[in-house]
C-alpha cells in the first residue's frame, strides 16, 4: 500500500468515526460501481448521506475541499443515483456531504460540511 493510500484510509477511518460519534450509522464504505466510488454512505435519521472524504498531509496542494471540483460533484450525483437504483432506494431522502481531514505538524483537523452539493 502506498503512502497516499495509507493516508487516504486513515482519513476515511477518522471520517467514519466522526460520523458514528454524531449518531450516524455507517451503511457502506468504499462502495464501487462502474462509474466510480463513494467513500462513505451513512444514515442520519431518515436521510441517506453520501460522503466524499478528502485527506491531505499539509496544504501544499490546497485545502482538501478544493479537490472537490464541479466534475467530481457531477460524478457523485451519478453515483448516488446508481446506488439508489441498486438498493431500491430511488425515493429516499438523500444528502451529499464532504469531510476534510488535514494532517499538519502532527495534528489532525476534521472539517464537516453538510449538504454541500
Amino acid at each position: 500500500m502506498s503512502q497516499k493510500q495509507i493516508l487516504g484510509k486513515y482519513g476515511e477511518d477518522l471520517a467514519a468515526q466522526y460520523l458514528r460519534d454524531r449518531g450516524y450509522e455507517i451503511l457502506a464504505r468504499n462502495w464501487r460501481c462502474s462509474l466510480g466510488e463513494i467513500d462513505l454512505i451513512a444514515l442520519d435519521k431518515s436521510k441517506i448521506v453520501f460522503v466524499e472524504v478528502k485527506t491531505r498531509n499539509g496544504e501544499g496542494f490546497g485545502h482538501p475541499f478544493e479537490a472537490i471540483t464541479p466534475l467530481k460533484v457531477s460524478r457523485m450525483r451519478r453515483l448516488v443515483a446508481q446506488w439508489c437504483a441498486a438498493n431500491n432506494s430511488s425515493g429516499a431522502r438523500v444528502r451529499l456531504d464532504a469531510i476534510a481531514v488535514l494532517v499538519r505538524n502532527g495534528k489532525v483537523a476534521v472539517e464537516y460540511l453538510k449538504q454541500v452539493f
